[in-house]
């Protein structure tokens, strides 16, 4: 049996804030290094073949960048809320 103290310990609002907040930064970093990671090893494979690629390969990693951005900008929102 949970006394109250105890109880109302798990169910702080705070807490559950900071809980999803650091959930959003942690999945979004997650799923950009997987995407990047796919696509830097295609940048690097295409710009061996042909060193002209260098641009597009750079924009394309720097892409899922932004979704740990986003996720950033959730975390605010929670933490604000």
């Amino acid at each position: 049996m949970v006394d109250g103290a105890t109880a109302n310990l798990f169910l702080d609002a705070a807490g559950a804030k900071a809980i999803g907040a650091s959930i959003a930064i942690a999945l979004t970093g997650i799923a950009s290094a997987i995407a990047e990671k796919d696509i830097g090893t295609a940048a690097i494979g295409a710009m061996a073949e042909n060193e002209g690629l260098f641009g597009k390969g750079l924009i394309l990693t720097v892409i899922p960048e932004t979704i740990v951005i986003f996720g950033l900008v959730v975390a605010l929102l929670i933490n604000s809320a």
